[in-house]
């Protein structure tokens, strides 16, 4: 039986990847430990997630584990060795804000957590295809310093730019920029990542995600800005818009999307490849356009306010180019687009909301 560690297992993309991989009949060892409870709250805990996945799924074994653990990793690697055919790192600190309030363990959980998991994969199953999910923070704010055009409800970037067609490719420079810390950590395991690919050969990618959302997550205001959102209209509280007027653009890609374009790598893997992923033109928004969406579904007006400051490394305009990926895998294509998302977001909170009393 084909096997695959996925960390973060509880979370958004984790989640998604157990049922996938549960699906295709794939044994699954999930190791989660429901940090994002201690980064972001009560409401923001995976547990509902692990409990229902554990009902859900015979073959889904789930380790209350750290990443950051040399000693309980390797008893975890250990435990099954070269059976070990996939490792999914979805696990991870995901927040611009809580990072500068505790610098170390983020850089903990993202970066070394990633050593620790790349060593021991190494160490125990090293045939396997090791997949991080990275982040387009790694790039900084140098997005921001792209030729944008202020339109009514968004910003937008200069048609007669090479980018504007399809977004931002991997071309874009790491450098010279302002990343936030929690950008710095990702970048450090992204490096990391396509190191232990070019000098030990392991099979490894890094996915560059924009907006990863679905009904999967659990957002808070640091994190989750889907989520987040139609929780606040849902539940008519208010929100808070962080500056460029509320026309920042993010391309959104469903858990779903994300989860399948790592299944197509893991069927025909590379060394050290590095992909920019997300809705691309396909699946985009603004703020301004993501609340009125929120609006005309749940038949609520949010009450918002503006804040003038902008959080740090944020971008104005993201957009991504998958243009690598699907020449690399053209049989992929995308099944949500933004519409779907936020309807699938509604239906699901409002499925917890019932449940939870």
């Amino acid at each position: 039986m084909e096997t695959v560690i996925i960390t973060g297992s509880s979370g958004l993309i984790g989640s998604e990847a157990v049922r996938f991989f549960s699906d295709k009949g794939m044994r699954v060892i999930g190791v989660d430990n429901d940090m994002r409870r201690e980064f972001f709250g009560d409401e923001a805990s995976t547990e509902w997630n692990r409990k229902r996945l554990q009902e859900e799924y015979n073959d889904f074994h789930h380790y209350s584990l750290d990443i950051r653990s040399e000693n309980e990793m390797e008893k975890l690697f250990n435990e099954f060795g070269n059976e070990v055919d996939l490792v999914v790192h979805a696990a991870a600190q995901p927040s611009h804000d809580w990072a500068a309030k505790d610098p170390i363990k983020d850089f903990s959980v993202n970066a070394n957590g990633t050593l620790v998991l790349l060593e021991m994969a190494r160490r125990f199953c090293p045939d396997t295809v090791f997949i991080y999910l990275s982040t387009n923070k790694v790039y900084g704010d140098t997005p921001n310093s792209l030729p944008l055009k202020e339109m009514d409800t968004r910003w937008e970037l200069d048609p007669a730019h090479s980018f504007y067609e399809n977004g931002i490719d991997e071309s874009m420079s790491l450098d010279s920029s302002s990343h936030s810390l929690f950008g710095v950590s990702k970048a450090s395991a992204d490096l990391l990542v396509q190191e232990y690919g070019r000098y030990f050969g392991l099979k490894t990618a890094c996915f560059r995600g924009g907006c990863l959302t679905g009904s999967g997550h659990s957002g808070t205001e640091l994190h989750g800005f889907l989520s987040y959102l139609m929780r606040c209209v849902m539940q008519k509280k208010p929100y808070t818009i962080f500056g460029y007027k509320g026309k920042q653009v993010r391309d959104n890609i469903h858990s779903a999307d994300l989860v399948n374009a790592l299944y197509h790598f893991y069927k025909k893997p590379g060394k050290a490849k590095i992909y920019n992923i997300g809705g691309g033109r396909h699946s985009n928004s603004s703020m301004i356009e993501a609340i009125q969406m929120s609006e005309d579904i749940t038949g609520n007006k949010l009450s918002s306010r503006y804040a003038e400051d902008n959080r740090i490394g944020d971008h104005i305009w993201w957009i991504s180019d998958v243009s690598r990926f699907r020449s690399d895998f053209p049989e992929w294509s995308y099944q949500y687009d933004m519409q779907r998302i936020l309807r699938e977001i509604y239906e699901g909170l409002g499925q917890r909301f019932r449940s939870s009393g």
